[in-house]
């Protein structure tokens, strides 16, 4: 945002090996450019799912649309413009009357799952330290990049309202209108002496007392959305179980499954920022959670963009299956989006995450409509009943039809995209030029073509 000094940082891990599909079950069948992002701007990461990238925790990837064996179209939905279905009402309707008499409907209903993105390889992050990456100016050997202010230390949305383990049902979608506070976390293992409580910004302990209020007046007799980077207060005994416990219990006594949960649910690379014409929340990752009497029986994931709510999973308790909380969520979190163009007048989409026409289950996100899908050639967004058509003919398609038109962002100049090499920042030429026997041009060259000219130029890709 404007005034932001603040880098991305990513790692590429490139997309030649196949592994398992999450939706057709092929083994060796999906397939897709990642990479790990140490930390990320809002901007950056709004530019790279323009461009069909999408987060899983901190890794980013892009499905390769004319090789994988289920071709994943970004889809959006216009918020503003949005009518709720036949179906949509019937949830609305459902739920009300769940709140209103007690009783849960008989039966549950199936909703289709979004499959968790499965890290190619088995490529580890480096450590990057980003408090010592300085930019280094090289006077006289290049002129083409301005002057880059020093990176700052990145101060996250605390996103840690989710259990350390989970039964977890997935959709790409999830939220309300609601009063929320947000939280700077300090930096691990940097700064003051970390035993201690971090230092609070006056703004952000009123922000607090106010949500903690607005809790205290909530009636119990029904459902609550909120959004909130703490944890909610542990249960009493004489109370039923809250979703942390359930999840506890049915999850293996291994740390591994905790770290997975929370690497998946909980990290983000994004950044939190502030922007005085963007929302008074801010931008960044973000957990709804959702709570009935006292407990929480979901918890969202979202990510507040310069343009858009971009949903990123839900996981509910299992007892309310049969509520469809994950459309229901995904109607809340629309009626969130409007909210927010109110305060910021360019978010004003929806994201829903991936489009899959060629897995039946999957197409439930066209119902949410009017809605666009990205053309994997051209990056151009094409309403979803002219691209319908061709799905049903091919798997893959370029769905914009206008044969002339390209890729606005093609790159043309790699010499131009910046690296993180040495802690310093500078042009791949540079680097080249530095490193004479480096022979990692065709990974620089393929990486800056799928970000993009533009981003390439502002992400620093890091080379050990």
């Amino acid at each position: 945002m404007a005034g932001n000094k603040s880098y991305t940082i990513v790692e590429y891990f490139g997309g030649d090996e196949g592994y398992r599909c999450g939706y057709c079950k092929n083994e060796k069948g999906n397939f897709s450019h990642g990479m790990w992002s140490h930390t990320m701007t809002v901007q950056d990461y709004q530019d790279l799912i323009d461009r069909g990238w999408r987060r899983s925790g901190k890794y980013v990837y892009k499905p390769i649309m004319n090789k994988t064996c289920c071709p994943q179209y970004t889809i959006r939905c216009h918020a503003l413009k949005f009518q709720p279905s036949r179906s949509h009402k019937k949830i609305l309707k459902k739920m009300s009357k769940f709140i209103a008499q007690g009783e849960l409907p008989k039966g549950q209903d199936g909703e289709p799952m979004d499959a968790a993105c499965e890290e190619a390889g088995s490529r580890q992050p480096s450590e990057v330290c980003h408090s010592e990456v300085k930019y280094t100016a090289i006077t006289g050997i290049q002129k083409e990049v301005a002057e880059c202010p020093a990176i700052t230390e990145v101060k996250k949305e605390v996103v840690d309202a989710a259990p350390t383990g989970s039964e977890t049902s997935t959709k790409d979608p999830a939220f309300v209108p609601v009063k929320r506070t947000t939280a700077p976390a300090t930096k691990q293992g940097m700064g003051a002496d970390p035993s201690r409580p971090p230092c609070r910004k006056a703004k952000d302990l009123r922000k607090e007392r106010r949500l903690q209020k607005e809790q205290m007046r909530q009636h119990t007799d029904g459902i609550s959305s909120i959004v909130s980077p703490t944890p909610p207060t542990p249960t009493h005994s004489n109370q039923p179980k809250a979703l942390e416990e359930f999840i506890n219990e049915l999850m293996p006594d291994t740390s591994t499954h905790c770290l997975e949960f929370r690497r998946f649910l909980c990290d983000s690379p994004l950044e939190a920022e502030y922007s005085p014409d963007g929302p008074e929340v801010g931008y960044g990752s973000f957990h709804q959670q959702y709570w009935l009497d006292g407990r929480i029986v979901a918890v969202g994931v979202i990510d507040i963009l310069p343009n858009c709510v971009s949903s990123v999973y839900l996981y509910y308790h299992p007892d309310f299956a049969s509520l469809s909380l994950g459309s229901y969520s995904a109607l809340r979190e629309i009626a969130f989006t409007r909210q927010l163009q109110k305060e910021s007048a360019k978010l004003c989409y929806y994201y829903l995450g991936f489009y899959i026409h060629s897995c039946p289950k999957m197409r439930y996100k066209g119902q949410y409509q009017p809605s666009d899908l990205l053309c994997p050639e051209t990056y151009v967004w094409v309403p979803i009943e002219r691209c319908i058509p061709q799905l049903e003919n091919s798997r893959y398609a370029r769905l914009n039809q206008d044969l002339d038109a390209g890729d606005a962002q093609l790159l043309k100049d790699v010499g131009r995209a910046l690296v993180l090499y040495r802690r310093a920042v500078m042009p791949f030429a540079v680097y080249s030029r530095k490193r004479k026997s480096s022979s990692d041009e065709t990974e620089v060259q393929q990486y800056a073509s799928l970000v993009g000219q533009d981003c390439a130029e502002r992400i620093l890709l890091y080379r050990a």
